[in-house]
């Protein structure tokens, strides 16, 4: 075992490997941006190097800069954690190429597993059953177009590279299909720093089942089990399980043989996931993608096995063999996975970076959380917005359904708004009790229920709301007398007559920002006419991307921001005057 290992990332996952290695006696470095200067993982490792700026790839998407602070820090390893430079086959190779070991597959395969149409074409060589898909970067427009109507919509777009949802866009017919396709690249290179994208078939309400693979450098590949991560919105995360529920035994046996058949086949090393859709009516599967690095949801497969992954991963990338076979692996329990992250579900899930000043973690039997901040500390805006994850083991899946939702009830973090209240809902829903659910429950299926929070900013006379919807944000005025009443059920009426279309019977300021956030691009300049709906500008914040559109129609009077610019909740993005 090495005696140092620098953790190339941040946050919650960077506290994790770092507990793993107390466990071990491996000394820990961590790196830092600007904006991470007084963070937990910090606070938390033997010894701490900034690697630049707030944003992401002056910091910890630069290869250089990491690979300079291992240098200089003494580690003999790198763990790349999850998201970030996880899933870059340059990055391993950087590592490799400095000495270092890598905690990781190598290099080589972390190129073939990181490009989604590689993976595919692995998988089909397998045997692993397939959507049909393409790639749009290498075919001309026209054949895009010729392709994407062979298929059927509607399609997904995907990015080639990276993971945990970004970059991916369901396109329903053809004329959105360019702008899907621009959407996903520029999201993708924000999120990963590569724009190559892809398209296939999109599954309509399938399940998202995964296998946890474990592999040393003795040709030993075994599995820990699958888990249920159908619980998903924007194609994220927010609730995981383990063991899979309600699988059929053929399937879920079949699924288990393929995901070892795939990391065999490619030589794996280190800790793996592939993933599955499963069909509505649980007779079929197909390969979406392997992930090769450590997964978000990894606790709960920890939990019903009893393994520690991340020690796992690092005894494979000193060298050592895993020390246990297939048929020692026991499944116990069933085990939820909530993540936390500072989003307002009751907005469109838009992201609320801020201050946490008072944490409270739950606790009792059965209960785990872990976290990236403690009381005091910042989630940053610049970054994903999950910040935490509470976890729980139970006898079964309803024990440990109703445990997590006691979790979630105790759970606190003052000053900032986070999915917690929604999940607990979540939990309680009848067809996520029952195991019908699927991919698009949330978003289709499961709205927030109560009064939202509400961000109003009071003015002499009236109040200004900035709502979320699927056509963009919409900036309402609450009049004096109206404030006297429930002003989360003037929001609510205000959305539901947006969700009917009548855009101008609510409308009465200029397009603002929803968020804070970066803009992205700008799709208008002064002198302009445009028409209720047109695009206005495109903001990003915590890798979740926001399109504003016009509110009413006529020209651009004025115009306060440019692509690059920083935007703030509520600034007037431009002004728009009325035509005759």
């Amino acid at each position: 075992m090495f005696k140092s290992l620098l953790i190339a990332n941040r946050g919650e996952i960077a506290v994790r490997v770092i507990r793993a290695c107390r466990d071990l006696n491996v000394r820990t470095i961590a790196v830092y941006s600007d904006a991470d200067a007084q963070a937990l993982h910090v606070r938390l490792a033997d010894d701490a190097c900034r690697i630049g700026a707030a944003p992401a790839r002056d910091s910890y998407l630069n290869i250089d800069a990491v690979i300079a602070a291992a240098r200089d820090s003494g580690a003999e390893a790198v763990h790349p954690g999850y998201g970030m430079l996880s899933e870059s086959a340059e990055f391993a190779r950087a590592v490799t190429d400095a000495g270092l070991s890598y905690v990781g597959p190598p290099d080589e395969v972390v190129a073939v597993m990181g490009d989604k149409l590689a993976a595919r074409a692995a998988a089909e060589a397998c045997g692993l059953p397939t959507l049909p898909g393409a790639d749009a970067l290498a075919i001309d427009e026209t054949e895009t177009r010729r392709r994407a109507d062979e298929i059927g919509y509607p399609i997904a777009v995907k990015a080639c590279f990276g993971g945990g949802g970004r970059g991916i866009r369901i396109v329903h017919e053809q004329s959105a299909l360019d702008a899907a396709l621009a959407s996903a690249a520029r999201e993708s290179m924000t999120a990963f720093g590569r724009a190559e994208i892809y398209f296939e078939r999109y599954l309509d309400g399938p399940r998202h089942v995964e296998v946890q693979i474990v592999a040393d450098r003795h040709s030993n590949v075994l599995h820990l089990g699958d888990r249920d991560c159908s619980v998903q919105r924007r194609h994220q995360k927010l609730i995981e399980e383990a063991p899979a529920p309600n699988l059929p035994a053929p399937l879920r046996d079949e699924m288990l043989r393929a995901a070892v058949a795939l990391a065999r086949s490619v030589k794996y090393q280190g800790a793996g996931t592939v993933e599955f859709l499963v069909d509505r009516d649980l007779t079929a599967f197909y390969f979406l993608e392997m992930n090769t690095r450590l997964q978000v949801e990894h606790g709960v497969t920890e939990m019903v096995t009893g393994q520690d992954i991340v020690k796992l991963q690092l005894r494979a990338a000193a060298g050592e063999r895993l020390g246990f076979t297939q048929k020692q692996v026991r499944i116990t329990g069933h085990a939820i996975q909530a993540r936390i992250a500072a989003e307002d579900p009751w907005r469109q899930f838009l992201p609320r970076p801020g201050r946490c000043t008072a944490l409270r973690l739950p606790g009792g039997p059965g209960v785990r959380c872990d976290f990236g901040i403690e009381t005091g500390d910042a989630i940053a805006g610049e970054y994903d917005s999950m910040f935490g994850k509470i976890q729980v083991l139970a006898a079964d899946r309803e024990s440990a359904r109703t445990r997590l939702s006691g979790a979630l009830r105790e759970f606190s973090a003052d000053g900032v708004i986070t999915t917690a209240p929604y999940l607990e809902q979540v939990l309680r829903k009848a067809d996520f009790a029952d195991v019908t659910h699927n991919t698009g429950s949330v978003e289709r299926d499961w709205p927030p229920e109560g009064d939202a929070p509400v961000a109003c900013q009071p003015t002499a006379q009236e109040r200004s709301a900035v709502i979320a919807t699927d056509r963009g944000s919409i900036a309402i005025r609450i009049s004096s007398a109206a404030i006297t009443t429930n002003t989360a059920a003037v929001e609510s009426n205000a959305r539901a007559t947006t969700a009917r279309g009548d855009v101008n019977a609510i409308i009465s300021a200029d397009p603002v920002s929803p968020m804070d956030g970066l803009v992205l691009s700008v799709a208008v300049k002064i002198g302009d006419f445009v028409a209720i709906g047109d695009p206005i500008a495109t903001l990003e914040a915590m890798k979740m991307e926001m399109p504003i559109v016009a509110q009413r129609a006529g020209q651009v009077s004025a115009l306060n921001v440019q692509a690059g610019d920083t935007a703030t909740t509520g600034l007037r993005l431009c002004s728009i005057t009325p035509t005759a």
